[in-house]
């Protein structure tokens, strides 16, 4: 009997270490599944993520580049403009200095003393002069 006895005891002995190893085996098994499920959404988040911010930022690029190909193009047609205007005013203030000049030359020619004419259209003159001093100043200065 005692011989019996042993017999059981080293065959449950037995059933229970293989039982314990394939307990084991299983949950290191669906561990690793896991694992590897966990690491693989992961890994997808990641690259999708990482796509995302690619497309976003080539839509910004290309966003950024027609606005500022559009305010180059405002800003060069607001200078043609400015630049057409102060050409125009200096032409028709020049046109004025030359019929003053005019003027003032016809009425010293004609005048045998100075008179109080002359002075005023020598004044007129002077002013005309600086306001083509000024304008052409500002011309340089939107070059």
């Amino acid at each position: 009997m005692n011989d019996l006895i042993l017999e059981q005891r080293a065959a449950s002995h037995t059933d229970k270490k293989t039982r314990k190893k394939k307990g084991n085996r299983a949950f290191l098994v669906f561990v690793c599944v896991w694992l590897v499920i966990i690491c693989s959404g992961i890994l997808l988040a990641k690259w999708y993520t990482d796509r995302i911010q690619l497309t976003i930022s080539a839509n910004l690029e290309q966003q950024t580049a027609s606005q500022i190909a559009a305010m180059q193009q405002d800003y060069e047609a607001r200078m043609l403009k400015l630049e057409t205007n102060y050409t125009n005013d200096l032409a028709e203030l020049k046109s004025k200095v030359d019929a003053l000049n005019e003027l003032l030359t016809f009425t010293k020619d004609n005048a045998d003393s100075k008179t109080d004419n002359s002075n005023k259209l020598y004044t007129q003159l002077n002013e005309v002069k600086k306001q083509l001093n000024e304008l052409q100043k500002s011309l340089d200065v939107l070059k």
